[in-house]
């Protein structure tokens, strides 16, 4: 079960990815209202005295938000597929069952982990402002680390270790 978690992670990222694609082209608009609602509750932007500037920026936010969840999907589906390859990889490693482990969990936990930093940011950036909603949930960028280690790790087994040929 140990060796099947970091694919099951892989896969996880990848569904998460392409359901809200699916949710992207089901009902857009849900989006773009909490999007609009958000920014109607963040006090910063609700302060500005002046009526065009006030809408030139809830304009400008809105955008930037929106991307924040196209962000998300961007970096669940292409991270998982990464991890896949890199797993499938290390299965034909002939290194240490340890290391190889350590490097499936790295990139599969942090590429899993990672793109919820644009998720939240898009779910939250809107009320409390895209660089707090950033830094509220900042462990989650800083997964990407893990993922990171994950992909070096690999690559140094990779130089140190064979590929075992098929049926072997």
């Amino acid at each position: 079960m140990l060796k099947k978690i970091p694919f099951l992670l892989a896969i996880a990222g990848m569904a998460g990815g392409v359901f809200i694609a699916i949710l992207f082209g089901a009902n857009e608009a849900m989006f773009e209202h909490k999007i609009a609602a958000g920014l109607e509750r963040n006090v910063k932007i609700q302060a500005m005295a002046d009526p065009a500037e006030k809408a030139a920026k809830i304009a400008a936010e809105a955008g930037k938000n929106w991307r924040y969840y196209q962000r998300y999907h961007f970096h669940a589906t292409g991270i998982a597929a990464m991890v896949l390859g890199l797993l499938l990889f290390l299965v034909r490693l002939d290194a240490p069952e340890k290391l190889k482990l350590a490097a499936s969990y790295l990139s599969a936990g942090g590429g899993f982990l990672y793109p919820f930093v644009w998720l939240f940011a898009g779910m939250y950036g809107p009320e409390m402002g895209r660089s707090e909603a950033k830094e509220a949930f900042a462990v989650f960028g800083y997964s990407g680390g893990l993922f990171l280690l994950g992909v070096l790790l690999t690559l140094g087994l990779a130089a140190k270790y064979e590929i075992r040929e098929s049926g072997a």
